[in-house]
């Protein structure tokens, strides 16, 4: 896959498309909202978010694929981040998600990663989906759980993240499309 063939995937409420320049100082935001990055890495300086929000715009380059802007559509406004996430090292093929704290609760979660595991089964060719899950972090326990993965295992991220323990939660692409 190369970029040229990445498209906007839209869902009944959700815009989901790559992040481009203006979706910038939404992602500073939440990342400086201790609660909203209490379990993505923690509070970031505008700066270092900076390097985190190119990371995700170079893997699109680089990998062909990465997070998704969440826009929501009745508002256009950047309310998170969503996608497939494989960096050197990662634990295996994830779907996450982390979305500014007022839009959770709302159900876009689970419409924008039910639609991003599609995309990911069809146009990656993935055979499985993680999602790693600090242990505390129950609403996304509950959105995993929801989604029909189980718990798998647990493991450590890749640097600089080494100390971060986190439950493994999957499924397989068969099981997902039973589901479906």
């Amino acid at each position: 896959m190369s970029i040229h063939d990445i498209r906007i995937i839209e869902t009944e409420r959700l815009i989901l498309r790559p992040p481009i320049h203006e979706d910038f100082d939404a992602y500073a935001a939440n990342m400086a909202d201790p609660d909203a990055a209490r379990f993505i890495g923690g509070v970031q300086s505008r700066p270092v978010a900076w390097r985190g929000f190119l990371s995700l715009a170079g893997a699109w380059m680089i990998q062909g694929f990465s997070m998704f802007s969440m826009i929501e559509k009745s508002t256009g406004r950047w309310i998170g981040r969503l996608g497939p996430w494989y960096p050197d090292g990662w634990p295996g093929n994830e779907v996450g998600w982390a979305l500014v704290r007022d839009a959770w609760g709302k159900g876009y979660a689970y419409e924008g990663a039910a639609a991003i595991m599609d995309w990911s089964f069809e146009h990656l060719g993935w055979s499985e989906v993680i999602h790693s899950i600090n242990s505390d972090n129950q609403p996304s326990i509950a959105l995993a759980k929801r989604l029909g993965s189980r718990f798998q295992r647990h493991s450590n991220l890749p640097e600089p993240y080494q100390d971060v323990r986190v439950e493994i939660w999957g499924q397989t692409r068969e099981e997902w499309l039973q589901r479906r």
